[in-house]
C-alpha cells in the first residue's frame, strides 16, 4: 500500500509542476478588467494594480471592460495616467449593450491604446463640474475644459480630425454619440459584440506604445478574469451616496444613544466606526455641507423632545429638518444623478428614526407617570409575612427586610405565617393589613 501512495503524489505532483507551463503554451493571454460604476480612488487603485499585475505575469493585452457615468477629475487623470504609462497595452471596451462611458468615462476610453464599444452603447457628455457637483464659475470651467480638451487632443490626434473635433465637443458642449457615430467619426477603433468578438479584431492590430508600435496577437487568447479586492470593493461601496447617508444616520443615532446613556461602549463604538467611514464617503462625493446643519439640529429635537415631553412635536419637527438636512447635503442642484441619494431612501429612513424616537418618548412620559417604588412611598401594596402574631404590634418580613408593624385600623389579629400588605409607612413601622 505505501508505493501505490507514494506514486500517486508523485504523479499530482508532476500535474501541478507542469500546469502552468501548460497554461503558458495554450496561447497569449488577456487580463479582463471590469469597471461597472463611478469612477472612484477604488477604481483608480483596481486599474493600478490591474496593470501591475498584467506587466508582472507577462499578459499580452489588458481588457478594460467600462460600464460608468462618470466621476471625479482627479482619479480619472491618474488612471488616464496609468494606462498610457502601462508596458502591456490597455483595450478600453465600452460594454454591455446599454452601458456608457460617460463624463471621465469618456477621457478613460480615449486613453486607452484601442478603443471599442459594444452595440447599442454611448459615450460622451465629458462636460466637467466642480467637486461639490454644481457648475464651475466661468474662469475655472474654461480652464479645466480647455486642460481637458488638450488631454484629448493628445490621444485622438492619430485618430484624425474628425476624431479630435467630435471628443472636444463631448467636453465643450456636453454632445454624446452612440457606438456607430463614435466608430464613423473614428473616436473608436472597433464595435465588437462580445470579448470574444473584440479578440478576434485585435488580432493584428498595431497599436502605439511608449516604446513604439506593437501589433497584437490576439487570436485564441486565454482571458484571465481579474476582479476588484475585497478592500477596494469595500472602499467602492464607502462613495455610494446610499450607503454613507445609511452610515451617517445608524452613526448619528447610536452616539446620540451612547450620550444619554453612558456607561456602555457598544452604540458608541458602532457610531464612531459608522461616522468615520461615512466621512471617507463624504470626502469624495460632492456634496453641499450645509444640509449637515439641518441633520444635527434634527437630532437635537429629538433629544430635547425627550426631555422636556412636548408629546411628539418637536420629534415631527426632527423629521421634517432630517429629510431636508439629507436632500440638500446630497442632492443639491448641478449633482450629477449617479452621485444623489434616493428620496425614497431619505423619507423611509427618516420615518424609521422618527418612529423610534416616538417610541422612546412614550417610554420617558410613561416613567415620569409611574408611581415612586422606592424608599416609604415604594412599600406602599407591597405583601409580607407575619414572624410574629401581630395584635395590635408584631414583626412582618417584606422582601429581605423585617418591619415593626401594626394592624390598620379595624383589623383583627394576624396570626403569625399569615400573608399580609403593607398599607403604608409611618416612621420605622408598617400598618398592615391581612390577605
Amino acid at each position: 500500500m505505501k508505493y501505490p501512495r507514494i506514486l500517486l503524489t508523485s504523479f499530482s505532483l508532476i500535474l501541478f509542476l507542469f500546469q502552468p507551463i501548460h497554461a503558458a503554451a495554450a496561447g497569449p493571454v488577456a487580463m479582463v478588467l471590469t469597471i461597472d460604476g463611478a469612477i472612484t480612488p477604488a477604481t483608480q487603485t483596481y486599474l493600478a494594480r490591474g496593470i501591475k499585475t498584467a506587466e508582472q505575469t507577462g499578459a499580452e493585452v489588458i481588457i478594460l471592460q467600462l460600464n460608468t457615468p462618470g466621476g471625479s477629475l482627479g482619479p480619472m487623470q491618474v488612471m488616464a495616467e496609468d494606462i498610457r504609462a502601462s508596458s502591456v497595452p490597455v483595450v478600453v471596451y465600452v460594454t454591455p449593450n446599454g452601458a456608457w462611458a460617460a463624463s471621465a468615462g469618456t477621457v478613460i476610453t480615449l486613453a486607452g491604446h484601442a478603443a471599442a464599444m459594444a452595440p447599442e452603447t454611448a459615450i460622451g457628455a465629458a462636460s466637467p463640474v466642480g467637486s461639490q457637483g454644481t457648475d464651475l464659475s466661468t474662469t475655472e470651467q474654461t480652464k479645466v475644459k480647455e486642460a481637458m480638451k488638450a488631454l484629448v487632443r493628445s490621444y485622438t490626434e492619430r485618430r484624425g480630425a474628425e476624431a479630435t473635433a467630435l471628443a472636444e465637443s463631448t467636453i465643450e458642449s456636453a454632445i454624446a454619440v452612440s457606438a456607430t457615430e463614435a466608430l464613423n467619426a473614428h473616436l473608436v477603433d472597433f464595435i465588437a459584440n462580445n470579448l470574444s468578438d473584440l479578440l478576434n479584431k485585435l488580432d493584428g492590430y498595431t497599436v502605439q506604445m511608449t516604446d513604439g508600435p506593437r501589433t497584437l496577437h490576439t487570436a485564441g487568447a486565454v482571458t484571465q478574469p481579474l476582479g476588484m479586492s475585497l478592500i477596494e470593493n469595500l472602499l467602492q461601496l464607502l462613495v455610494d451616496p446610499n450607503f454613507v447617508f445609511i452610515l451617517l444616520s445608524i452613526g448619528a443615532q447610536a452616539i446620540l444613544i451612547e450620550l444619554s446613556s453612558p456607561g456602555g461602549w457598544v452604540a458608541g463604538f458602532i457610531g464612531v466606526v459608522c461616522l468615520a467611514l461615512a466621512a471617507y464617503g463624504l470626502g469624495v462625493l460632492p456634496v453641499n455641507w450645509f444640509g449637515l446643519a439641518f441633520m444635527v439640529i434634527a437630532f437635537v429635537l429629538f433629544i430635547v423632545d425627550i426631555k422636556a415631553a412636548t408629546h411628539g412635536g418637536l420629534t415631527a419637527a426632527g423629521i421634517g429638518s432630517f429629510i431636508v438636512g439629507a436632500l440638500v447635503l446630497f442632492n443639491s442642484p448641478g449633482t450629477p444623478q449617479f452621485q444623489q441619494v434616493s428620496p425614497t431612501l431619505v423619507f423611509l429612513v427618516a420615518i424609521v428614526i422618527g418612529i423610534s424616537f416616538a417610541i422612546i418618548v412614550g417610554f420617558a412620559l410613561r416613567a415620569q407617570k409611574r408611581p415612586v417604588i422606592t424608599g416609604q412611598e415604594g412599600m406602599r401594596g407591597r405583601a409580607g409575612i407575619a414572624r410574629t402574631d401581630i395584635d395590635p404590634t408584631g414583626q412582618v418580613q417584606s422582601g429581605a427586610e423585617l418591619w415593626t408593624a401594626e394592624l390598620e385600623e379595624g383589623q383583627s389579629k394576624i396570626a403569625r405565617g399569615d400573608k399580609v400588605e403593607v398599607v403604608k409607612v409611618e416612621g420605622l413601622k408598617v400598618i398592615v393589613r391581612k390577605l
